[in-house]
């Protein structure tokens, strides 16, 4: 009997056990799930994660607490992981943290890869000092640039002895972190190989520009003259006439280029005078380079200018110009536009 009463009794005591465990159970499951679905609280601005290469899920997990991510035990995150595979599916990049997401919402975007996409934009007009300088401002880009001059930064581009001025087309460019500098300028430098050669397939058959590579320097000169797009074809226009009658192009923009770092500001007399490969008063023809990056606007207007008899412009300054086509009535203009000497 003994015996048989002590069997009933461990049978009690499991079944307890069982029932114990069962609540228990079912506490943490409710727990569990209260945690993966309960939105975090963040004191102020949104946070950025940043998972690196080599970031294991406890890497990340302690980012996130310092941060200032309280919610859930250690062991409710690495469970939450776990179920959602995060663990082997962990992606490099910068993860947007906002107050209110939840833990599962949160590692969805671990999962899923949606990391923070950045922009970098290169304006038209911008050189190649201006391009590195903005290169180099930008902290979300691993900067490799500063060990490179042009021509050693054209060879890595598999561009070896192309100068590097012009041939990165402006426009905004996306990028996650971890990306470097020169891989944003190798999707520029494809993206105007691609530009250029659709509006050289497209140019005027008229046109005195021998191939693609002079097509992108006149583009460059019209992208500095002006900034109405409604200009570029008539200034492209006077540029293309000059040309064909053999007249030196006589532009600022590429005066001021030749002079380089050099330029204070105020174009003179003299510096119109001195000879550089790139001073169109001096010199006949186009400059051995572009002096800019053109867009799109400029390459079109190099390619089809606009028909006309003007041979000379000047700025109204306003950023609109006079049209000549004599030398007598460009100087009427320039004198009441620019010497306010109107007549």
């Amino acid at each position: 009997m003994p015996k048989k009463s002590s069997w009933r009794a461990l049978q009690a005591l499991l079944a307890l056990a069982l029932l114990a465990a069962v609540a228990v159970g079912g506490w943490f499951w409710q727990r569990y799930q209260g945690f993966a679905d309960t939105p975090i609280a963040l004191a102020g601005a949104e946070r950025v994660l940043v998972v690196e290469s080599g970031d294991g899920f406890r890497d990340v997990l302690r980012k996130l607490r310092e941060l200032g991510v309280r919610a859930g035990h250690d062991l409710e995150w690495q469970a939450l992981a776990h179920e959602m595979q995060v663990t082997a599916r962990l992606q490099v990049g910068d993860y947007a943290i906002p107050h209110g997401i939840t833990p599962r919402e949160l590692l969805g975007k671990l999962e899923k890869g949606r990391v923070i996409h950045y922009r970098f934009t290169i304006v038209p007009g911008w050189n190649m000092r201006d391009l590195r300088a903005a290169l180099a401002a930008d902290e979300s880009l691993v900067q490799t640039l500063p060990e490179l001059d042009d021509a050693a930064l054209m060879a890595e581009l598999g561009r070896e002895g192309m100068p590097a001025e012009g041939r990165f087309l402006p426009e905004t460019y996306h990028y996650t972190r971890g990306q470097r500098d020169i891989d944003v300028l190798r999707r520029a430098l494809h993206a105007m190989d691609k530009a250029v050669e659709e509006s050289w397939a497209q140019r005027d058959p008229a046109t005195p520009l021998v191939d693609a590579d002079q097509l992108l320097i006149l583009a460059s000169i019209v992208e500095k003259e002006t900034g109405r797009a409604d200009e570029r074809p008539a200034i492209a226009g006077v540029f293309a006439r000059r040309l064909k009658l053999g007249m030196k192009l006589q532009t600022d923009p590429t005066v001021i280029y030749g002079l380089g770092s050099s330029f204070d500001g105020n174009l003179r007399r003299r510096d119109l005078e001195t000879d550089t490969p790139f001073n169109t008063y001096t010199r006949t023809g186009l400059p051995p380079t572009p002096i800019a990056m053109p867009g799109r606007e400029a390459l079109r207007a190099a390619a089809k200018p606009a028909d006309g008899d003007a041979l000379y412009f000047v700025s109204r300054g306003d950023g609109s110009h006079v049209f000549s086509a004599t030398l007598a009535e460009h100087n009427r203009a320039v004198d009441c536009h620019q010497r306010r000497r109107c007549r």
